[in-house]
């Protein structure tokens, strides 16, 4: 009688998430963050990259790390961004784009286990960013990984690609 095949042991790999955290006005990020440094201290790689927050003189080569395994990105701007990038100088552009550019690279290389990508929306909206090469990237993203996308602007087909969208919106 021949002995009997090996079993073949399948570990299934949890799926990531795409989510949406959005709200009509700018300022919603406290508990994206507040999840970002839990995952973070429960050993988790996390990045979180915030596109139009600036005036703490940070930029890729001054990142802040929390909890050992967080790393925090803003662009190397002296305030924070609101207008159109076609009225921005030059250097505020190319800041958010470098920005847009290690996050991609991040996100494409499945360096993380979280991504927190706020405004990215609104970076979009107001020609920071291109629209197409978003989603083109977010298509690519490796499959364990979570994804949060924050903001007031999020465009119709980043809506239609969350897997969770939560609003918030104003009490009345």
């Amino acid at each position: 009688m021949a002995a009997p095949a090996p079993l073949l042991r399948l570990v299934a790999q949890q799926e990531g998430l795409l989510q949406i955290h959005t709200a009509p006005f700018r300022g919603s990020f406290g508990a994206v963050l507040s999840q970002a440094l839990r995952t973070a201290g429960l050993g988790s790689r996390v990045l979180v990259s915030q596109f139009l927050k600036g005036g703490v003189d940070q930029g890729l080569d001054s990142s802040l790390w929390l909890c050992g395994r967080l790393q925090w990105l803003r662009p190397g701007v002296p305030a924070c961004l609101s207008e159109l990038a076609a009225d921005q100088d030059l250097d505020a552009v190319e800041a958010v784009r470098q920005v847009w550019a290690f996050s991609r690279e991040q996100l494409l290389s499945g360096a993380v286990d979280l991504m927190v990508l706020d405004e990215l929306g609104l970076a979009v909206d107001l020609g920071y960013i291109e629209k197409a090469e978003v989603l083109a990237v977010l298509e690519r993203r490796p499959a364990h990984l979570d994804v949060i996308l924050t903001g007031p602007a999020m465009a119709t087909e980043l809506m239609a690609m969350a897997d969770q969208v939560t609003q918030l919106r104003r009490g009345l």
